[in-house]
């Protein structure tokens, strides 16, 4: 077992506890927005899974894991939903705006279910 070394301040004694330091600074990537999302809900709906993967140094690391599932599962759903769809979807060349429209729709589904089963859970 570890020995915690403490500091004196008053009368009261605080503990040293430092994080370890990260490895390789410079090639820390950045969080997307389904890790940011995954964060927010975790520190205001699940505080106590949030201070456990906090304290254990692997909160980094399960945000980046869930962006990384939730861009691979966002891609594999719009794939599943174009098949899906039994109606044929709008000219891109000749129809631009309702392609666009068609195509947001299609996002909205997928996001929804990401964030059902990803996020949110």
């Amino acid at each position: 077992m570890n020995e915690i070394t403490y500091k004196r301040n008053g009368d009261y004694l605080i503990p040293n506890i430092q994080l370890t330091e990260q490895k390789d600074k410079k090639k820390q990537i950045p969080l997307g927005k389904y890790g940011r999302m995954r964060k927010q809900y975790l520190q205001e709906h699940r505080k106590p899974l949030f201070h456990s993967l906090l304290l254990a140094e692997k909160l980094f690391l399960h945000l980046l894991e869930i962006d990384k599932t939730a861009n691979r599962r966002m891609e594999q759903i719009m794939k599943d939903l174009k098949k899906a769809q039994t109606q044929t979807p709008p000219d891109k060349m000749k129809q631009q705006m309702e392609w666009v429209g068609y195509m947001n729709n299609l996002k909205a589904q997928a996001e929804e279910i990401i964030l059902a089963e990803l996020i949110y859970s």
